[in-house]
């Protein structure tokens, strides 16, 4: 498809490589390939991580609205891997099995599944390719093998380093200075290590022993390093240079600093021309983690009375490149701005009329393009959502068809919604119902269930509540 972009307005986006916004030039014309760094699946996700996947789906959203055709890849990180980047901490996949007393293959299938409702519920789009690490150990090995004959790598006790001071520009879009690196190095490394900040591309020694993830390699039976596998799929899928790497914050002194030594180590030429990373939700000050009070889930908010629309609508409501604090104070906030607006489609629906301006129309889809085409600006765009709605001069249907075709982006489905005609009676008994499974008491669920039958409903369950429907 040749990328046509509407009324001219360019795109610019914030890369962490220059620290600059900058417009946005795609290596084929028409076409952005995109990589975003996906879960590890030895637990659920909780909603600090589904705040980067709300904003990769806005962002793929606003490509395809300015008519770009986009290739998303979103990997899933279902092997080893240490609980922090630089190679330290426990195993994460043994973590889970340990934790659950199932295999870390079990482990990875659940988390996974659940990882991907959990989008499906946030209106997420699904990636065009989601690569499972464990299924593409060849092409790792591959690219291991490349960065050996570059000369990049050494081995000491089985496993495969790669040295970082035969990079030149290692560390450079972190801002990282060998001196520091080494003035700061800790105590506790890996002895094996020339340097602190080397990484381990192989291993086929490792403090965790038999481990139930491992493969053959011409090194000796083991397994990847923590970065490897980010480099060598998108590479795979996107190829040895493409558009745009998403990630949080966090990705950017370790991670994706290893992850552009190594691909660029094999290949010889700029790997990623732009770098989007999100910042960080947080809570009382703190970043969320997946322990203790802080790992809030999309069914903790569920458990709350939320929706996970509502969620979405919260995380609309911050720039991407700035902290979003959580509180329930302020989800509850967020519900009822979202439910006004919902209830005012509604409105809209019901009361047909029309009164074009197409002069108009036009200037706020101008200025809807505007907004998120200056690095993803959500907030402005939702601002200009309640504009159009309070618009004298325009008609209802006029005004849904800007705001529908706003949501096109936004993603908050808003053309889907119907009027809720289940009367209070039924509503009632479905309520009563969730209240006896909630207790575990199947067999009052079961006689609501059949009762509600009786008058012509039923209900179906679902990670978002109870879904009432007229037979």
């Amino acid at each position: 498809m040749t990328q046509k972009t509407q009324k001219n307005v360019p795109i610019r986006l914030f890369n962490t490589d220059g620290r600059t916004k900058e417009v946005f030039k795609p290596i084929k014309e028409g076409y952005v390939g995109m990589y975003c760094c996906g879960p590890t699946v030895y637990n659920f996700a909780h909603i600090g991580n589904l705040r980067a996947y709300i904003f990769d789906d806005i962002l793929r959203r606003m490509f395809e609205y300015n008519n770009y055709d986009v290739k998303q890849v979103v990997n899933i990180t279902d092997v080893g891997h240490l609980t922090s980047d630089a190679d330290e901490g426990e195993d994460k996949m043994l973590k889970g099995a340990k934790r659950e007393k199932k295999t870390v293959w079990e482990i990875a299938k659940f988390y996974e599944e659940a990882f991907f409702k959990d989008l499906k519920s946030l209106n997420i789009l699904e990636p065009n390719i989601k690569p499972r690490a464990t299924e593409h150990i060849k092409e790792m090995i591959e690219l291991v093998k490349k960065l050996e004959e570059n000369g990049y790598t050494y081995s000491t006790e089985g496993n495969i380093y790669y040295d970082i001071s035969k990079f030149k520009d290692y560390g450079k879009m972190a801002r990282l200075k060998m001196d520091d690196l080494e003035a700061g190095a800790r105590i506790d490394v890996d002895e094996n290590k020339r340097n602190p900040h080397d990484f381990v591309l192989w291993f086929t020694h490792s403090k965790f022993g038999n481990q139930e993830m491992q493969w053959d390699s011409p090194w000796g039976r083991g397994f990847p390093g923590w970065h490897v596998e980010c480099s060598a799929m998108s590479m795979k899928y996107l190829g040895e240079k493409f558009d745009i790497h998403c990630g949080g914050i966090d990705h950017i002194p370790v991670h994706h600093t290893n992850e552009i030594a190594q691909s660029e180590g094999a290949t010889g030429k700029k790997w990623v021309n732009y770098w989007l990373h999100n910042d960080f939700l947080v809570l009382n000050k703190g970043k969320m983690a997946k322990s203790g009070e802080s790992f809030i889930t999309l069914q903790v908010l569920r458990d709350k009375g939320f929706d996970p629309m509502d969620y979405r609508f919260f995380c609309l409501g911050a720039h991407y490149r700035t902290q979003l604090n959580f509180s329930y104070e302020a989800m509850d906030g967020a519900r009822n701005a979202f439910k006004k607006l919902k209830e005012r489609v509604l409105e809209l629906k019901s009361n047909p009329c029309s009164f074009p301006k197409p002069t108009l129309e036009a200037k706020y889809k101008t200025k809807f393009l505007e907004s998120i085409n200056n690095d993803i600006n959500t907030s402005e765009a939702l601002a200009l959502v309640n504009a159009v709605l309070k618009d004298k001069e325009l008609g209802n249907d006029e005004k849904l068809s800007l705001i529908f075709d706003f949501d096109r982006v936004l993603g908050l489905d808003l053309n889907k919604l119907e009027q809720d005609n289940i009367p209070e009676e039924i509503k009632v008994l479905a309520q009563k119902r969730q209240e006896a499974r909630d207790n575990k008491d199947w067999t009052t669920s079961d006689k609501i269930r059949d009762n509600l039958k009786e008058k012509g409903y039923t209900i179906d369950d679902s990670p978002e509540g109870q879904k009432i429907k007229k037979l």
